[in-house]
């Protein structure tokens, strides 16, 4: 977040990856809503983007890099914005990404600190994505999967941000790489709060457990889990598979909201009931996140 001279607050953010779908356009799209989280989960309003991209022009069909960038451009018109040029590199793997100009009203910023005691916890967008990425990958995933998970990544967080506004928001982040528990151990630590997570109330993508429980896990989430061990308490009756649920390494996932019950209540009703609510925030513990 930067100030310019004449008070305005600007937000730049920059992400690209790897391709985690077989289709070019629908990789584009993904990467691109990716790209954007960031400035949606601020409380900002994106400006405008610039491609990042990496591709081995003399081994692939340029058609393909053609399709990847129209899946970009398609979601940035889905944003309100124009991608005003970028920068490409030859390169042996694929990738693509944006840098994300936005802006912001300083009154507004929505922070992953603030969270107060009392608050519940709403998330936005079903986990699962890391778990059904490795099962495209090894060649095991349903088409029904592939097409839950896609749906899921490919979609901004732009009407979940718009209608959160003028709530009485405690705290905002968007649940990526580092998986839930990952981002909400930042929000606790930050905030000087602990939490609770009902794992029964997390909605999964379709066959995302019985993908797991097969010993479909990235490696992401497994590293996930590791570094948030000495921080976390899980019920006894949670087995490995349902702890590693909780941290699977997400790409484009939805937002992870601390805000009042009433609040949180009211915001789901506006979102036509597809935010739930997770858990809660408590006083500080021995514990930052317990999961039951």
């Amino acid at each position: 977040m930067v100030r310019l001279s004449n008070g305005n607050l600007i937000i730049q953010t920059v992400d690209f990856f790897t391709p985690v779908v077989d289709d070019p356009y629908q990789f584009g799209q993904i990467a691109a809503a990716n790209s954007l989280s960031d400035i949606y989960a601020m409380g900002g309003e994106p400006l405008f983007a610039l491609n990042i991209v990496g591709f081995p022009i003399n081994e692939l069909p340029k058609n393909i890099l053609t399709k990847i960038l129209q899946g970009g451009a398609d979601k940035a018109d889905e944003a309100g914005i124009p991608i005003v040029g970028g920068h490409s590199v030859d390169d042996r793997e694929p990738k693509y990404g944006l840098v994300v100009t936005g802006e912001i009203d300083q009154e507004n910023i929505w922070k992953n600190s603030g969270a107060n005691i009392g608050d519940v916890l709403v998330l936005t967008k079903p986990l699962g994505t890391g778990v059904i990425a490795t099962a495209i990958k090894q060649g095991k995933a349903s088409s029904d999967s592939i097409d839950a998970a896609i749906e899921s990544m490919a979609k901004l967080n732009k009407d979940s941000a718009n209608a959160l506004r003028g709530y009485n928001v405690s705290a905002v982040t968007d649940v990526t790489g580092f998986g839930l528990l990952g981002h909400l151990k930042e929000m606790c630590e930050n905030s000087d709060v602990s939490s609770e997570i009902n794992f029964h109330d997390l909605g999964f993508l379709h066959s995302v457990n019985e993908l797991a429980m097969s010993g479909i896990i990235p490696g992401g989430t497994k590293r996930n889990l590791n570094y948030v061990r000495e921080c976390v308490s899980f019920d006894d009756q949670l087995d490995e598979t349902q702890k590693l649920l909780t941290a699977d390494a997400q790409t484009s996932g939805g937002l992870l909201i601390s805000l009042p019950m009433d609040d949180a209540r009211s915001f789901i009703k506006k979102m036509n009931g597809s935010p739930i609510i997770i858990g809660q925030i408590t006083d500080r513990q021995r514990y930052l996140i317990r999961v039951q």
